[in-house]
Formats: C-alpha cells, structure tokens, sequence
C-alpha cells in the first residue's frame, strides 16, 4: 500500500511536486486531516491555523505550475517551536507567566524555512521556560506520546516529538541546551541532530543552545540542514557559513569501516541506566562491530558536581528571571520550576561562581574523552519515557535533571549528537542511541547516522491515531 501524503519524506515531497504527482494543496490538507485525527489526543501544537497553511500551500503550488519553486522545502508543511519567534505571533516560552507581545520579526530558522518555501503549519509546544524534559506547561495543554499516550513526549521540545513520531508532516525544528532535542527524539522514536553550537543561527544565543531538525529519517534532516544552516548576523555565536554537501549524507555502511567507536554505558552522574536501555545501546554496538567499526568502551567522564554545578547556574539564572515577575505573574508559573528557581535565592558570589566553572570543566572532560574516538555511542537518557504528568523522571525539583548526564556535555563542547532509534521496551516504548561526533564533523554524524539507519533492527510501525489503531486491529 502506498503511503499516505501526509506520511511522505521531504525529498519524496519535492519530487512528487517537480513531476506534478500532487500537489501542495493537496499534501497540506492531507497533513491537516491526519493532525485533526491525532491532535485531541497529543495536544502538540498551539498557534494551528488551517486556513493560513493552505494560503501559503495554494501560492507554492501557483510556483511550482510555473517552474519556479522558491527553495528546496517549496511546498513541504512543517512546523517550529514555540520559542522560536515567527513575526506578529506571541512566543509564550511554555508559560502563563509571559505577556502575549507579538513578535517584531521572525527569529533565524523560521525565516529560513519562509525562504525556502516551506508551509508553516503551525507551533509546537514545550513547558514552561524549557526547563523541562516533559511535555507538561502551565501555558500549553498537557502534550503526550503518540507510541504510548500515557506517557511524555519529553522535552523541552515537546510538542516537535509528538507531531514528528505522529506524522504531522516530515520537517520539525526544536531547541536543545541540555538535551531537548535528543530527549524526545529518543523517547518518541525519531531523529534529531544537535549540530554543533552555531551551525544553526538562533536568536537570541545563549552558552550551549542549538537548534535543530526532528524527523523521521535522516535523509528528512539533511535536507533541512541545508535550509536551517544559512547564516543570519543576529547569531553573535554563530560559525562561518560554509557549504557543506548536506546531500552526501548517506555514505551507506561503507562508512563505518574502521571507525573507531567508543561506547559510554554510564554517565557518571544521575540515574542509572535502565536494563532494557542498556541492553538496546549494547546490541547496536554489536551492529556497528559486524559493519566494521571498532567499537571500545569509554569510562564516564561527567562527575554529579559537573551536572550540580550546571543545575545551580539555571536556578539562579531563572531565580533572577522569577524576581524580575509582579508576584501575579510569577504565581502562575509551574509549581515545580518556581520551588527550583527558588531553591537558588541563597546562594552566594562564591557559590554561583563555583557552579557556573563547571560549564567549562564539563566541557574539557568531554573533548578530552572523545579525542581517542572518531565518534562516540551512548543512551540518549537512561530511562524510557516517563509519565506524562510528571515534570522530570524524578519528580523532585531539588534532583531535576538527573537524566541529562549523556546529553548535556555535548552541549557544553559545541560537538554535534544525534538521536536514532535503537529499539524498543518490552512495553513498546522507543529507545534512543546518541552518536556524537568531533566539533563541525555535523556531515560525519549525519553519516554514521543514516549507516546505523541501515543495519539496525527492522523498526515497528508509525503509531496511529486510537481510533484508527482500534480499527486496524479489526
């Protein structure tokens, strides 16, 4: 059976578009009845707005009558952040807190994708400040996990993860400062990839924050990265531009021959890692040895006061932030980001400068114990996705992240990781492996990723929609 519109790659897309297979107009109102099906059950998306997507896919579709397509996402429907400003639109940053100001101009990756063409369907959600890896918001409805509604999508891009494992079109964009992308990447069984700091313009920057696409495949992210890594002046963080050949992306298994792997089992701070997780990231090992890497185990590198002193830095941070609110406003903020922020209001000049150092200690523990690898292999979070309720796995806003020690180094070294699938729960919640790479080497993670997307185990189904899951078992 052919696959639906709305289930259709990118590529797949602008080739259909080129020999006139379907049209724009046709692909948007095909994602818009799958979204209508899936939405009331996910609540992923804010800022939906139908009539608007399809203005925009009626003026693709005129383009590509007349042979002139704007860019290469002429026509493909996508979606952004909510914290990823769009022109005349709030950005809410997940928080009843903030004032509804319409935004002065679109941020860098929303004007890229305009540029390109593509069709902004709609934004997506994410809790309150992004300081969560739930889906759980004071401003937004509860988002939940397509594979298993009772669970979190992650986050704090929580709503991208949702709408990419539940096929609202192929294209998402996230953000990630401690593992935002990869988390729901991993919990909702897609990929992602945190390029290295710069790589993606973003504004406003801030120490380790990257923006990033979440699809369903890697040759879905290739393309986006040719669209997303434009350059913009606003980024004062941002690298050169330079024209790397997004499309070589797929290298195919050739790649991984004598590659040498190096294979982190534990943090070294925060939560054990789950059996089932482990035992996931272990036999994708086991494929990239039978592909021809050499594969070595890595000692932990990241110390629990390295993932403390990042964790006290963010209170303070939002702490400042909090007291900066009229107690109204303030008050309306999530319970558990207002007990964290203001677990910080004691500390002193010498204990935030002790904890703010470990941002650059973390971040030469992790070049110095990646130089002996060409890549490195890791769970993306050592636990599966957890209930949807929940504000962190741990429940506890004085231990809140306590799952971010395999992702968050990685932001603090500017290196490139990535989240791919690598199984499954015996309860049938996706796995996430993280491929990390050496700083700029984005192509290079992108290659190990699309080869591991060709030797891995044969993946489950999309999940559908409850009603057309009950009757498909019909």
């Amino acid at each position: 059976m052919a696959p639906a519109l709305h289930e259709l790659s990118a590529p797949d897309l602008i080739e259909g578009y080129r020999r006139r297979d379907f049209s724009p107009v046709e692909v948007t109102r095909s994602v818009l009845g799958h979204v209508e099906r899936w939405e009331h059950y996910l609540q992923a998306l804010f800022l939906l707005r139908p009539e608007a997507a399809l203005e925009q896919a009626r003026a693709s579709e005129n383009r590509w009558l007349r042979g002139a397509p704007m860019g290469p996402l002429d026509g493909v429907p996508l979606t952004l952040k909510d914290n990823i400003a769009t022109q005349g639109d709030p950005t809410p940053l997940g928080t009843a807190a903030s004032e509804p100001v319409p935004a002065a101009a679109d941020a860098p990756p929303a004007a890229r994708v305009r540029e390109a063409g593509g069709i902004v369907l709609a934004k997506t959600t994410m809790p309150d400040y992004g300081m969560l890896s739930s889906g759980l918001s004071s401003y937004h409805k509860l988002a939940r996990n397509p594979w298993d509604l009772s669970r979190t999508p992650g986050g704090s891009s929580s709503g991208a993860g949702a709408a990419a494992a539940a096929g609202y079109g192929p294209l998402h964009v996230g953000t990630d400062i401690g593992g935002s992308l990869r988390l729901p990447a991993g919990w909702c069984g897609i990929f992602t990839l945190k390029p290295s700091l710069g790589r993606i313009p973003i504004d406003p920057p801030y120490t380790g924050r990257a923006a990033g696409p979440m699809t369903r495949t890697v040759a879905d992210a290739a393309l986006f990265m040719e669209v997303l890594s434009r350059p913009d002046p606003r980024d004062s963080m941002g690298l050169p531009w330079q024209a790397i050949a997004w499309d070589t992306f797929d290298a195919g298994a050739e790649k991984l021959k004598g590659l040498r792997i190096g294979l982190l089992l534990e943090a070294g701070c925060g939560m054990p890692v789950e059996p089932e997780v482990r035992a996931a990231v272990e036999h994708a090992a086991r494929l990239f040895e039978r592909a021809g890497a050499v594969v070595a185990p890595m000692q932990p590198f990241m110390t629990q006061a390295m993932l403390d002193g990042m964790d006290h830095f963010w209170r303070m941070r939002s702490c400042l932030d909090m007291q900066s609110l009229a107690p109204s406003q303030k008050a309306k903020v999530l319970p558990y980001i207002q007990q964290w922020a203001d677990s910080a209001a004691g500390l002193g000049g010498e204990a935030v400068f002790r904890a703010a150092s470990q941002f650059h200690a973390t971040r030469v523990a992790t070049v110095n114990a990646c130089r002996a690898f060409d890549y490195v292999i890791s769970p993306v979070s050592p636990v599966p996705a957890f209930p949807a309720e929940l504000p962190s796995p741990t429940n506890d806003p004085l231990h809140p992240l306590e799952h971010i020690g395999f992702t968050v180094p990685f932001n603090m070294s500017e290196q490139p990781a990535a989240s791919i699938n690598c199984g499954y729960t015996a309860g049938g919640l996706p796995i996430g492996l993280q491929i990390a790479g050496p700083r700029f080497d984005d192509i290079g993670v992108l290659q190990v990723a699309r080869a591991f997307e060709l030797i891995r185990d044969p993946q489950r189904p999309w999940p559908q929609p409850p009603s057309e899951a009950l009757h498909h078992v019909d």
